[in-house]
């Protein structure tokens, strides 16, 4: 098999990983996905595009996002709901300066949520941008950068994208 074709089959099984963890409320796992120093920002298409740095959501290191992970099983009080990723084959880019072991990739999603007491609906649409790093562990995101479509989101965002 090419190094190409590792890389492809690897970051598809990192977002497949990645969208377990997430839609199934398991956010040790989603947060043992990251490196250390990760970065992981949910921010408008708008915004991204112009150069602007405000995020939705914004954290930049993996203690942050366990930070969150807490807040989300302890302390946010919301109407439960239950999500789930559908997520497109990832579409190589240029590695980083041509540094061994760092991918970098785009990959197209869609979230759709269910409440309890209605039907599914489409939450969220947008693309990853992720810089992903070999690990001892793995395949890790470094980076992961949501830029989500719509303009127009929830009044809040309880869950990663």
């Amino acid at each position: 098999m090419s190094a190409r074709a590792e890389h492809l089959l690897g970051l598809v099984a990192l977002h497949a990983e990645y969208a377990a963890a997430v839609d199934s409320a398991d956010w040790e796992r989603w947060c043992e996905l990251f490196t250390e120093d990760c970065v992981y920002r949910l921010v408008p298409r708008e915004n991204h595009e112009r150069g602007f740095p405000l995020a939705t959501l914004a954290f930049t290191s993996k203690g942050m996002l366990k930070d969150r992970a807490y807040a989300i099983r302890e302390t946010l009080f919301h109407d439960p709901y239950y999500q789930r990723h559908v997520i497109g084959l990832p579409r190589l880019l240029d590695s980083l300066a041509g540094e061994p072991g760092v991918l970098r990739a785009e990959t197209n999603y869609a979230v759709f949520r269910t409440k309890l007491n209605g039907p599914s609906t489409v939450f969220n649409v947008g693309r990853y941008l992720d810089t992903v790093v070999a690990t001892d562990a793995g395949l890790r995101f470094a980076e992961k950068l949501v830029i989500y479509d719509s303009e127009m989101i929830p009044n809040s965002i309880i869950y990663p994208i």
